[in-house]
């Protein structure tokens, strides 16, 4: 068997149902794939900690949001970054990845996501013209991404369960090397990803609701090979 660690970063609740697919994807990782990852829940809170999920082979910051803390899941979405760490971001996690590098790498230090800050005047993250509460979408992948590759499909079609999404400064997201993989069929985003990074994908769909959990979405297979190869190199690199 092929063993990492992985950070689950959110507030973990019986009542949000990716975060009770969880045990189900794990199982399946570890007899389909013969992936098996030694996950840890961290609390929005826990992660605002120093150093909260460094060491850990990925990172998944999960739905859930509001989290109780909105400073903790940026600083675990930035030690990833930062640290080379394989990192997914689902939902509410792709909205604070896209919020995390405006802010430390953009330099929009104003920007806000409007369920945590209502009255922003900078909101990067805005209520959706129409909610996707519930709905199953198409999602046009961009061709030689890692998002074609880790989903294999110039399109694929999705579940959600979000209200919010980003709407601003995103030719300025781009310009300082964020691309957008994956836009709806309005063109609207809803897939990210961090080139040069070991693995940095992010989307506004939640891959942990496709099927009933027996076959994990390509996505979430994909962030388990790369925290076992990151879990690899590791090992290769600890001295004899």
């Amino acid at each position: 068997m092929n063993t990492a660690t992985l950070a689950l970063v959110g507030d973990r609740s019986p009542h949000v149902v990716s975060h009770t697919r969880v045990p189900v994807l794990l199982d399946a990782l570890a007899a389909r794939d013969r992936l098996v990852l030694d996950a840890y829940w961290i609390s929005s809170e826990d992660a605002a900690a120093e150093g909260a999920v460094r060491g850990f082979d990925a990172v998944w910051v999960l739905p859930g949001s509001p989290y109780r803390s909105e400073a903790g899941v940026l600083a675990a979405v930035r030690t990833a970054r930062e640290e080379g760490i394989p990192f997914l971001g689902t939902c509410g996690g792709f909205q604070h990845a896209l919020l995390e590098y405006a802010r430390n790498v953009c330099g929009l230090t104003r920007v806000a996501h409007a369920e945590n800050d209502p009255d922003a005047e900078d909101p990067l993250i805005e209520p959706l013209a129409c909610s996707l509460v519930g709905h199953e979408a198409a999602v046009a992948v961009e061709p030689d991404s890692l998002a074609a590759s880790v989903i294999g499909s110039a399109r694929t079609v999705e579940r959600y369960f979000c209200a919010y999404g980003p709407t601003r400064h995103l030719d300025t997201l781009r310009a300082h090397g964020l691309r957008f993989s994956g836009h709806d069929e309005d063109g609207r985003v809803r897939m990210a990803e961090l080139p040069g990074h070991p693995f940095f994908l992010a989307s506004l769909f939640q891959p942990e609701l496709a099927g009933d959990g027996s076959r994990p979405h390509p996505m979430i297979r994909a962030l388990a090979r790369a925290a076992v190869e990151h879990a690899a190199s590791r090992t290769a690199a600890r001295p004899v």
